[in-house]
């Protein structure tokens, strides 16, 4: 334990640190097969999906100390090569990938870094916030939590970021930090774990090129400290070019080219593709995978020109690189075999805590929107005022305000969940596939973070409305009616989690939450009273009924009276009461409480179904 505090501390000096877990990666002939249905209005009932070949037959190694870069044509295979060999990458993978001579495991996992091309961050966090949550959830409990957050502050300054560091991270609609900036946040989140390999999806896309040179010296320097590098870029400048130590050039799924960066162009002249004038290497390669030759003159297809190219490294290369990686099986540092295999670094509580307070702190602008609370204050005073001291004697008033109630309080909740899953796959994706939390914890954390102000508001909206419109003047009325309103909340956000989660379209769910907010409205017992025994069923789901039901059992009761007319009535008989009833209160409770826990359970089992989460 002490020698590894000691260790951590001479790490936080520097991320350039040498590595103390290298790890060779290897990979022979990988291929990778997706399957296409066929699709449109001329299709074939009885045509057989098509099978395509993403990647075919790659093979290739990298050792401690090593920066691969991939190049290619877009399309060629590059990004599901990087997924592949990241460990994320399921489907029709075949062909073999193993790291110090081991298949993919969950150790492995926790020392690997995967940086997307789209930097996946809280748009709303400030730098130092990033990089602290980050810390908290992917290192181990050996550190305290001072630890941890002085890790990532060694990280800021030492990637550069120390100008920035209280700056957010900003979006499309928010002005941040640079993009270059970003993209140091994403690789210091992957650095804080000290990986041995680091996995980099076109880091440099569209950035300059000072900053791109940055961004590639950082990682050259992280690469001098034993750690293995691999890295898709797509058409990186000459100074770039030659600080690869290797290079792998991909044309349709097809390696042209594996081998040292400084030996790329003696080997192509070797085969008779050379450039006419010099020129950006990256360049020429780029063209020889699209089938393009420099001499003009020469009018070949470009399909037959691939084939060339392609035969030319099953002849020259593909032989002599096998026989590399099959000598490689040199004794590796099995430390990483050794190090603690369970899977989660942090506990259940501990990740809970931290994502609750990170979600808290990203979606606060979201709860305190003063437009969202402009909305509720005004259309609360509005109704007050429209309802101003109504009596039993404006029992259809009354009634009609109860049942807005329902409609207002299913509808508001239910469209602010059902942008939750969809809105945050990505950074799901992400974070899952790294290992830094259970699904259960980020669940819990995520439906509890929205409660304040999905609580705050309707609690205002009752105290406005109910004193102003008149209702039961006494507590244990107005709490009756507060907690159904409430209860009611928290039902239609679970009904939106389970929507967002299943669906996962913002488009298709919205359309979805339309047509079942609106069912429910219908079959709520207010609008039609008599309903044809066919579609009667619908209100034994409908939240709206049973919300109706408590809502008019705080204010009536049996046997009570209004004027109507010249004489007086029961209340029980009114129309609207009458075919919802006044009974069954204990009953609507007892179902509003099973589809507040029901629509959550469907929604937890939905995420992991759909495998857009791993369990």
């Amino acid at each position: 334990m002490e020698a590894q505090m000691v260790d951590i501390e001479a790490q936080s000096k520097s991320v350039f640190k040498k590595v103390d877990r290298p790890v060779t990666l290897k990979f022979q002939e990988v291929v990778y097969k997706i399957t296409i249905k066929k699709q449109g209005c001329l299709k074939n009932k009885i045509d057989s999906p098509i099978e395509k070949q993403i990647l075919k037959g790659i093979t290739g190694i990298v050792i401690p100390g090593e920066m691969l870069a991939m190049l290619g044509p877009s399309g060629c295979g590059k990004t599901t090569l990087l997924t592949a060999l990241g460990g994320r990458l399921g489907g029709k993978l075949s062909g073999s990938i193993t790291y110090n001579n081991k298949p993919f495991s969950s150790t492995i996992n926790r020392s690997t870094g995967f940086v997307t091309q789209d930097d996946v961050l809280y748009p709303h966090l400030t730098v130092t916030e990033t990089l602290v949550f980050t810390a908290l959830l992917r290192l181990p409990n050996t550190l305290t939590t001072q630890q941890k957050t002085t890790l990532a502050e060694d990280i800021i300054e030492q990637l550069g970021l120390t100008r920035c560091k209280s700056s957010v991270i900003g979006g499309p609609r928010l002005r941040g930090v640079s993009g270059g900036e970003r993209k140091r946040v994403s690789i210091g989140q992957e650095m804080l774990i000290n990986p041995s390999l680091l996995f980099l999806d076109e880091p440099t896309s569209g950035l300059d090129s000072t900053t791109a040179q940055r961004i590639v010296s950082t990682l050259w320097e992280l690469a001098r400290g034993g750690r293995t590098v691999v890295m898709t870029i797509h058409q990186p400048s000459s100074r770039l070019f030659y600080m690869f130590h290797k290079v792998l050039l991909l044309s349709d799924g097809n390696p042209l080219f594996f081998g040292k960066g400084s030996e790329v162009m003696s080997y192509f002249d070797s085969i008779g593709f050379s450039p006419l004038v010099a020129m950006n290497p990256s360049d020429f390669l780029l063209d020889l995978g699209n089938g393009i030759l420099p001499d003009d003159s020469n009018q070949e297809d470009q399909a037959t020109i691939k084939q060339k190219l392609v035969s030319a490294y099953k002849s020259n290369l593909a032989d002599n690189l096998k026989a590399e990686t099959i000598a490689s099986e040199e004794q590796v540092n099995d430390v990483l075999d050794r190090k603690n295999s369970e899977r989660w670094t942090t506990t259940w509580f501990q990740q809970f805590t931290i994502l609750l307070r990170r979600d808290l702190k990203e979606r606060r602008h979201e709860s305190f929107d003063k437009l969202r609370i402009g909305q509720v204050l005004i259309i609360s005073f509005l109704c007050g005022l429209l309802w101003w001291k109504s009596d039993t004697s404006n029992i259809r008033d009354q009634s009609g305000l109860l049942f807005f109630y329902t409609a207002f309080w299913v509808l508001m909740p239910l469209f602010r969940a059902i942008f939750t899953f969809p809105q945050e796959r990505e950074m799901l994706e992400k974070e899952r596939s790294s290992g830094m939390y259970r699904l259960s914890s980020y669940f819990m954390s995520r439906a509890i973070g929205d409660l304040p102000m999905e609580l705050v508001l309707p609690t205002c909206f009752c105290i406005i409305t109910y004193w102003m419109a008149g209702f039961k003047p006494n507590a244990g009325s107005f709490l009756y009616a507060l907690v159904a309103v409430l209860l009611t909340v928290l039902v239609a956000q679970g009904l939106g989690l389970a929507l967002s989660s299943i669906v996962m379209d913002l488009k298709s769910t919205t359309v979805l939450g339309g047509v079942i907010t609106m069912t429910f409205t219908l079959t709520g017992g207010y609008y039609v009273q008599h309903v044809p025994v066919f579609v009667s069923w619908i209100k034994y789901v409908s939240i709206s009924f049973y919300t109706y039901k408590l809502l008019l059992g705080s204010q009536y009761e049996h046997g009570q009276t209004y004027r109507c007319g010249n004489q007086t009535c029961l209340v029980a008989d009114f129309p609207a009461i009458n075919n919802i009833g006044l009974d069954g209160q204990a009953t609507s409770f007892v179902a509003l409480i099973i589809m507040l826990v029901g629509y959550r359970v469907i929604a937890y089992i939905a995420l992991m179904r759909i495998g857009v989460l791993k369990k």
